[in-house]
């Protein structure tokens, strides 16, 4: 690194946990995004301010008046543009260089060809159907899997780690089958939770990046603000789960 990219680093170079190393780590890693609202938008900020060498961004939606409260990625010149465009825009300004877009819905091959060519994936989508399809494609590749849920007040995170199968992955946590999630738009969510949420998230994706071990690569964390309580589970790989039957 050159003097301006040690000073932009350095209070995470400071961090005994991270160093030099730790940095250097995220400027070579390719992080896919899958979803750029509430936690996406605020993952995206984090990771490029934090040096990560690629963002692959992908989202088929564009940016609406009532997105703006949370998804603080964007603002009101941005409205009608794809959120892929606009968050390129964004970033491009704060510096960052390595952006690839994907302005569509990621889903069979594409899915995972994308997820193959990252070192790590952040689940940011807002129904089951990804989420299930994102971590099967991820267990599939190895690669490391951030997954975050936001809605209302409450919202929950986990690490999925090709490398600790006893764990399970996110298809352990839910019956196939399951109901969508409730959208932010018919139940609402409070806009400081998610960006809460996401930036929990964007910190975990740095630690698996650096090689910082974490306890959400065992456990699942929920969060309710109303209460400002939370609480860790640990999680256990399902013996009739069909994608941890098929892990390498």
């Amino acid at each position: 690194m050159d003097d301006a990219a040690l000073l932009r680093h350095s209070a995470h170079i400071f961090l005994p946990e991270m160093g030099v190393e730790g940095v250097l780590r995220l400027t070579r890693a390719r992080v896919l995004i899958v979803g750029l609202g509430g936690l996406g938008s605020v993952v995206a900020l984090y990771l490029a301010r934090g040096g990560v060498g690629e963002l692959v961004l992908a989202d088929p939606d564009t940016v609406t008046l009532s997105n703006l409260p949370r998804q603080i990625l964007y603002a009101d010149r941005h409205v009608g543009q794809l959120k892929t465009d606009a968050a390129r825009e964004t970033l491009a300004g704060l510096g960052a260089s390595g952006l690839r877009l994907v302005p569509e819905r990621l889903q069979g091959a594409r899915l995972a060809d994308e997820v193959a060519r990252v070192d790590l994936v952040c689940d940011a989508s807002d129904n089951f159907a990804t989420r299930f399809a994102i971590n099967e494609a991820c267990a599939q590749a190895a690669i490391p899997l951030v997954s975050a849920a936001v809605i209302r007040m409450t919202g929950q995170l986990l690490v999925v780690h090709p490398g600790d199968s006893a764990a399970g992955c996110y298809r352990c946590l839910y019956p196939e089958g399951g109901e969508d999630a409730e959208s932010c738009s018919e139940r609402g969510v409070l806009g400081p939770v998610a960006g809460a949420l996401a930036t929990l998230q964007a910190a975990e994706a740095m630690k698996v990046l650096a090689g910082i071990p974490t306890p959400l690569s065992r456990d699942l964390w929920m969060f309710d603000d109303a209460t400002l309580e939370s609480r860790r589970v640990r999680r256990r790989r399902d013996p009739d789960c069909p994608v941890c039957k098929t892990r390498p």
